[in-house]
């Protein structure tokens, strides 16, 4: 079976846990039998590997999540670059170019795409297998899945069957609809458009050509800039005529806001909180590492980490996107395919960095125009590579690297942690120069 998860946005709605660099899809709230948490798409990928195990995974996402998503998921999944945002048909096309293209997929294949960062139970990716199936039959163009609502949701796009005779013949789509439309909806048979389907590849690539001029994966990739901006809803299903829906009425919920993430948390504290008995219905997630006490509090969550902390009402979070379009701050912590950042201190001159090496990992072979660094290695083992030269460091060694000199560390086999402090006048993510080594 192939799968592609379309991994976009920024979930601003989540913060302080998300930014532009970490989505909602990467925060680690769900916990595992072993007592550790994984995060929306580790969770994900572990059900469709459950249900099927030999289903080839394609995320479809943008450069700047790619570290993250090799960080928790490895180097094994197939990733769809979008040079920029284009909305769902141009992210949507290129994924299935790269699967034809560059992973040799023959376009008689069917392929599934879905969200990913849905809350469900493994019947959903039962049903996925089914729409896979149906879709490789190629009795109709795009196979939907039509979610059973369980109340009249102002939030949510509606696949409203169209009858005649006492059958149905055909679906109309709508848009979040307010809530006696919604109610009228459900009454005539109408299912939620959670934004999966199914079809054969040389479907989309046909579509692709028609629409944007080529299927082709190079073409499509240099000028994905120019290509035309338009949902995959509005440009493909509401105009198919060929389409079947299959109905499912397991559990589904939407984690987008912290209301429904809360909803979805399995205890009420991650992290360093206390509650007191006067406490109800108050959520607690602190990755800051020092105590957090609520006491009297009603229906709130409570969010620190190194961007901010939230404190709301759960009703009222909903509602937080557009003040923190309004703050302006550098990003604090990020997930790297070799481990993580987090920023310590920011002072004039000056950024002090806490960075975790996972195992037998490694940074980028760079260096620097404008700042000079300073790891001091706090703990773990490993190998530095400056300027070519190779050395041996565990805990308490200190390392200096002057502008302009090329650099790398290397983690031992269990792992590693230092602290960095970059000096200039000047320091700025975008100081760096990569190199082969």
């Amino acid at each position: 079976m192939n799968i592609i998860l379309l991994s976009g946005g920024s979930g601003k709605r989540l913060w302080p846990l998300s930014n532009d660099i970490r989505s909602k899809q990467f925060i680690k709230i769900f916990k595992k039998e072993d007592g550790e948490y994984e995060s929306m798409v580790q969770r994900i990928y572990g059900q469709i590997k459950t249900v099927d195990p030999e289903a080839v995974v394609t995320i479809a996402t943008s450069k700047s999540q790619v570290s993250a998503i090799h960080n928790q998921l490895g180097e094994d999944v197939g990733i769809s670059v979008e040079p920029c945002r284009r909305d769902t048909f141009a992210a949507i096309a290129l994924a299935t170019a790269y699967l034809h293209d560059e992973q040799g997929v023959d376009e008689n294949e069917a392929v599934v795409v879905c969200p990913v960062d849905p809350y469900v139970d493994l019947d959903y990716f039962e049903c996925i297998e089914g729409l896979y199936r149906e879709a490789l039959k190629g009795e109709k163009n795009l196979v939907l899945m039509g979610i059973q609502p369980s109340y009249p949701s102002e939030k949510y796009g509606y696949i409203v069957p169209v009858n005649e005779d006492g059958k149905t013949t055909s679906f109309s789509f709508t848009e979040k609809p307010d809530k006696e439309k919604a109610k009228e909806y459900i009454n005539r048979g109408a299912y939620w458009n959670g934004g999966v389907f199914a079809y054969k590849l040389s479907y989309l690539l046909e579509k692709s050509k028609e629409l944007l001029g080529t299927s082709d994966y190079s073409e499509l990739f240099d000028r994905y800039d120019q290509l035309q901006k338009i949902s995959f809803d509005y440009a493909v299903v509401e105009d198919e005529k060929s389409l079947e829906v299959i109905r499912y009425s397991g559990s589904w919920k939407d984690l987008g806001t912290w209301n429904t993430l809360s909803e979805a948390m399995e205890e009420p504290i991650i992290g360093d909180g206390i509650l007191n008995e006067t406490c109800s219905g108050v959520n607690i997630i602190n990755e800051l590492g020092i105590p957090i006490l609520g006491m009297g509090l009603k229906d709130m969550v409570i969010s620190a980490s190194p961007e901010g902390i939230l404190v709301s009402d759960k009703e009222q979070s909903s509602y937080i996107k557009p003040f923190v379009d309004d703050i302006d701050q550098q990003i604090m912590f990020a997930e790297k395919s070799w481990g993580s950042y987090r920023v310590l201190d920011v002072d004039k001159g000056s950024l002090t960095v806490k960075v975790t090496l996972n195992p037998n990992h490694m940074m980028n072979y760079h260096s620097h125009d404008h700042r000079d660094e300073v790891w001091t290695v706090v703990s773990g083992s490993g190998k530095t590579i400056v300027d070519g030269m190779e050395q041996l460091v565990k805990t308490g060694d200190v390392i200096t690297m002057q502008i302009g000199c090329k650099h790398t560390i290397i983690a031992g086999e269990e792992g590693l942690q230092l602290i960095e402090v970059q000096l200039g006048e000047e320091i700025s993510a975008s100081d760096k120069h990569k190199y082969e080594l």
